[in-house]
């Protein structure tokens, strides 16, 4: 796995948000296959609780200024890089003051989740991507963490299908029982329409709940790894149908080598 490249993107990573099976997942795997020689690259959304000064983020002039397009509207891109202290991995950051700059992650003071997450999905998974092109980086493996981040399979596969520097990757989704009640806003599907999306892919998140948000991230994706040790029935279910390889949950000790192996034997050797 040597001077492999694995993109990692993800909703949650310590230490910059608190740590949760997920966020301490994302962290852990991406530190040990950093360790190992491989050329790693961690994404998150820059949420507004996440301290900037405590851990350093500062704005990337050249990668940020572009306007990326969420629903017929231009949204500007700031991206912002900080590095993990004593493990030299740059963490990159998607930002944008409408969707990111306010005090909280998912949802408001009541715990309603936010009528934008939506739109907070897209801008994410597109800016994960262009900001990539910029970097002119190439990633072997992509491996997803998290519903905000679930969308990125479908946008890989779809809107971005021609884009060279994504041609040979392959993608690795991550699924978490971290889950949230209810929907996302009812118009998630049609904004995707109007990125001119398969629109079979799209009939999986008609009804945009944590299950059939996860059910297109497992569609677009070559292999699956369960991050919790239960997932819902329907979900399994899923997974069983898909034609996604597999790495089953793993326990803390031996979870950052199973990955690097299942990375190996049965991401890598995917044929097209």
């Amino acid at each position: 796995m040597k001077d492999k490249r694995i993109l990692y993107v993800s909703s949650e990573v310590t230490p910059y948000l608190p740590e949760t099976e997920l966020s301490s997942t994302a962290f852990n795997v991406a530190k040990n296959a950093h360790s190992k020689g491989v050329q790693t690259r961690i994404f998150m959304p820059r949420f507004g609780v996440i301290n900037e000064r405590r851990h350093q983020l500062h704005e990337v002039i050249r990668l940020s200024g572009m306007n990326l397009i969420i629903n017929d509207m231009d949204m500007p891109l700031i991206i912002k890089v900080a590095s993990i202290p004593k493990e030299r991995m740059q963490v990159y950051f998607i930002d944008n003051d409408e969707y990111f700059k306010r005090k909280a992650v998912y949802s408001d003071e009541d715990d309603k989740l936010f009528d934008d997450n939506d739109e907070r999905m897209i801008f994410f998974a597109k800016g994960v991507v262009e900001t990539v092109k910029k970097l002119n980086w190439a990633p072997d493996i992509i491996h997803v963490h998290g519903w905000m981040a679930s969308l990125l399979p479908l946008y890989l596969r779809e809107f971005y299908k021609e884009e060279p520097l994504f041609a040979e990757s392959k993608i690795v989704t991550s699924l978490y029982d971290k889950n949230f009640d209810g929907e996302l806003n009812g118009e998630l599907a049609n904004k995707i329409r109007f990125d001119k999306v398969e629109e079979s892919k799209i009939s999986t998140i008609e009804t945009p709940n944590y299950t059939n948000i996860l059910k297109s991230a497992i569609e677009n994706s070559d292999a699956i790894v369960k991050g919790s040790e239960s997932l819902s029935d329907e979900l399994e279910a899923f997974i069983t149908n898909s034609d996604a390889k597999v790495l089953e949950f793993q326990s803390e000790e031996v979870l950052t080598e199973s990955y690097l192996e299942f990375y190996k034997e049965n991401v890598l050797e995917l044929s097209e």
